[in-house]
């Protein structure tokens, strides 16, 4: 049976700001085949390495206020001063394609979502202690230098919130050793794929050899 005539699984990925996300879901979207990420929209400038429609859809805040109006989001926040949201087209079009899609978003993000999808799978990523967590946060470099200490001490008070939430996520990875829990994530990914509601159609093509669906014992 073709991957492709499926209808794709819309997967959430959300945790603590230096929880290991963005590792998690770069390293599955290399190894499993018809996996895609959505790509956000953003009123922040793009960093050095950043390009248009990869990372994010980099756009003017009246125009992103624009897509608010029009009701394009799947999802949106303001975040440290900046907008980030979910077009619900493009991860429509994929899940139409038969592309698995993963959301990289934080709770508050995953919560709307999972409102108006109910169907989503939510996976919350856990670092392994709080110490770990401003290690990593302090470790932590960006274009314009490492993270100012006030900033992580601000992205900590935020983490404390969040990782309140885990409970009402599907799955929980708690992210102590990269390699492990990307085995996990893909687990989940590819464990999605054999839902029962994911496989219907493919069961009824089956059924039709044997009869159709009324068909009687032999």
């Amino acid at each position: 049976m073709s991957e492709t005539a499926r209808n794709g699984n819309l997967i959430i990925v959300s945790g603590p700001s230096g929880a290991g996300k963005s590792a998690l879901v770069g390293s599955v979207l290399r190894r499993i085949p018809h996996v895609r990420f959505s790509v956000s929209y953003t009123t922040r400038a793009p960093r050095a390495t950043e390009r248009d429609g990869v990372e994010y859809f980099f756009v003017s805040q009246p125009r992103f206020e624009s897509l608010i109006r029009d009701e394009s989001f799947l999802e949106w926040a303001e975040v440290h001063g900046n907008y980030y949201g979910t077009s619900g087209k493009f991860v429509d079009d994929l899940l139409r394609a038969g592309e698995d899609v993963l959301l990289d978003i934080d709770v508050q993000g995953a919560e709307i979502v999972r409102r108006k999808r109910a169907d989503a799978v939510a996976v919350f990523i856990l670092p392994p202690s709080y110490q770990v967590l401003r290690d990593r946060l302090l470790r932590r470099s960006l274009d314009d230098g490492p993270l100012n200490p006030v900033v992580v001490e601000k992205r900590l008070k935020i983490a404390r919130r969040e990782v309140s939430h885990y409970k009402e996520y599907d799955y929980l990875i708690v992210n102590e050793d990269l390699g492990n829990s990307i085995q996990e994530l893909e687990s989940i990914i590819l464990g999605t794929r054999c839902r029962m509601a994911a496989r219907v159609e493919s069961a009824k093509s089956v059924l039709t050899t044997f009869g159709g669906m009324d068909a009687e014992d032999p």
